[in-house]
């Protein structure tokens, strides 16, 4: 049984084939599974090189132009994938607004669902949050690191500013760049709207910080009780 894909990469497909002559989204998606394997992410999306590309395509891609394989790989890599009409707005915030608050990036490509992969994601949203109010202050889009020389650090560098993030998915030396840039990854397993899952974490604010987030609050931590498992469970 094929593994469903998920909005995301059917639509980077189907605006890839739309470049690729005598290539249909059917004959690409065959062509993918072949380069990265099943199931199909945008992690091994933004790890597929030309090379390997164009080897899978085999005679299929003979007749296509480089330029033409090259920008098609962009595509699904998400370079070029314009962003949806329903994108939302960014709240007003002036530092000091909001007392005993942290800052949380959550990986998107989407309006604002926590669907994206830290490596591949089109963009961070920012949101300021307390035990009362979560406020979405920035949106900031990772186009411009694409060319950058290290792109994990590039992206650490774009929310440094940001104590947790949450991501699908982050590997080692990512989470490790991450970590060392004073931001604490959590990973979940499932993308979610990013309002529920700060409404998960206002609640251990104002309820029961952990010590390492009473001290960014500026508050005395009340227990000992470990965030990380509380809020992967």
């Amino acid at each position: 049984m094929t593994a469903p894909l998920s909005r995301e990469i059917a639509l980077r497909i189907g605006l890839a084939a739309n470049d690729l002559p005598g290539i249909d989204a059917g004959a690409l998606i065959s062509i993918l599974g072949a380069a990265v394997g099943l199931p199909m992410t945008e992690e091994k999306f933004a790890n597929l090189g030309m090379k390997h590309f164009r080897q899978a395509g085999g005679e299929a891609f003979i007749k296509i132009p480089g330029d033409q394989l090259k920008a098609a790989l962009r595509i699904l890599k998400g370079d070029g994938v314009e962003e949806t009409p329903e994108d939302v707005s960014v709240d007003p915030y002036q530092d000091g607004d909001m007392p005993g608050s942290i800052r949380v990036a959550c990986a998107s490509n989407s309006a604002e669902e926590m669907d994206g992969h830290f490596g591949s994601c089109r963009r961070f949203l920012v949101y300021q949050v307390s035990g009362r109010e979560a406020r979405l202050i920035d949106i900031r889009s990772t186009r411009d690191g694409e060319d950058a020389e290290d792109k994990n650090k590039w992206r650490a560098s774009l929310i440094a500013d940001c104590e947790v993030l949450y991501v699908i998915s982050i590997g080692g030396p990512a989470a490790a760049k991450v970590v060392r840039a004073g931001i604490h990854p959590i990973k979940l397993l499932a993308s979610r709207q990013a309002r529920d899952i700060l409404a998960d974490l206002q609640h251990v604010l104002a309820e029961n910080p952990p010590p390492w987030l009473a001290r960014v609050m500026g508050q005395e931590a009340k227990s000992l009780t470990p965030f990380l498992e509380e809020m992967e469970e």
